[in-house]
């Protein structure tokens, strides 16, 4: 193992084991902190937000170089993705596009906490690992067609008991999305309240938070997350999937009305 690989498994874990010895205390602070607020010793942790709770800045359209407002609206503090039905429509009659809200910014390593809360039998996520440009998101011959969906790892994010994806364990609230299925001791909130989540994802090593509890623990490149890609949706159409990149954070359109609230990230050098 060369000394590259070593200090990055060591910072996994350091960061890891620092995530469960904090993680209680740290969630009952976000749920009692003022919404999109960064606390002194978060300031001091190297925490930053990525939404400012009144604006888009930093945010942006898959494909796009401003905001899709027919399907996104800032709301109350909160960023809420317009069910698709409610979307407006244009001069043609035709819903007006859509699509994920991706991060302008790229991030390799990092934690990533966030708020959301669902409407009954709703679907989303969010996306962390995305290439835009893999996603096909741009394109490149100036014309106007464009990707809405980023490919990349997903945080579900589902009303378990509701939508029929909720049959399906890698695809329940908490799962690495169509991979790796979330522990059956999670909590989550009851359709309409608010759940606090958190990916760590350092080197190889990611993890999913829910509400405190650790639900989702893997590495890349082992046996199990190799098995598990081999079984999902993308293995025969896009190889690169399960690869380490600096990736945009995106917040999926799905089509169905979802909020999120205090989406903070803390980076590793």
């Amino acid at each position: 193992m060369t000394a590259r690989r070593v200090s990055v498994v060591a910072a996994a874990l350091a960061l890891s084991a620092a995530c469960h010895q904090g993680s209680t205390s740290n969630d009952v602070a976000a749920a009692n902190a003022a919404p999109n607020t960064l606390s002194s010793a978060e300031r001091a942790a190297g925490w930053r937000l990525l939404f400012d709770g009144h604006s888009f800045a930093g945010w942006r359209g898959l494909g796009y170089d401003s905001v899709p407002t027919a399907n996104w609206v800032v709301e109350n503090g909160t960023i809420r993705k317009i069910a698709n039905k409610d979307v407006a429509k244009g001069p043609d009659g035709k819903r007006l596009p859509g699509g994920d809200l991706i991060s302008d910014a790229a991030y390799d390593d990092f934690e990533l906490s966030w708020d959301w809360k669902i409407t009954p039998a709703g679907n989303s996520g969010l996306k962390y690992n995305v290439s835009e440009e893999l996603s096909g998101g741009k394109p490149t011959d100036g014309s106007a067609k464009v990707s809405h969906e980023a490919i990349g790892f997903e945080y579900q994010m589902l009303d378990d008991d509701r939508h029929s994806d909720g049959k399906l364990p890698t695809h329940r609230s908490g799962a690495l999305y169509d991979m790796l299925v979330p522990s059956a001791d999670k909590r989550l909130a009851p359709v309409g309240e608010w759940n606090h989540s958190r990916i760590v994802f350092v080197g190889n090593h990611g993890e999913h938070w829910l509400n405190g509890v650790k639900v989702v623990d893997y590495d890349l490149g082992s046996p199990r997350v190799d098995s598990a890609f081999a079984h999902s949706k993308w293995a025969r159409t896009k190889p690169w999937y399960p690869q380490k990149r600096t990736g945009h954070i995106v917040l999926q359109d799905h089509g169905d009305e979802v909020y999120f609230r205090n989406i903070k990230i803390k980076t590793r050098e």
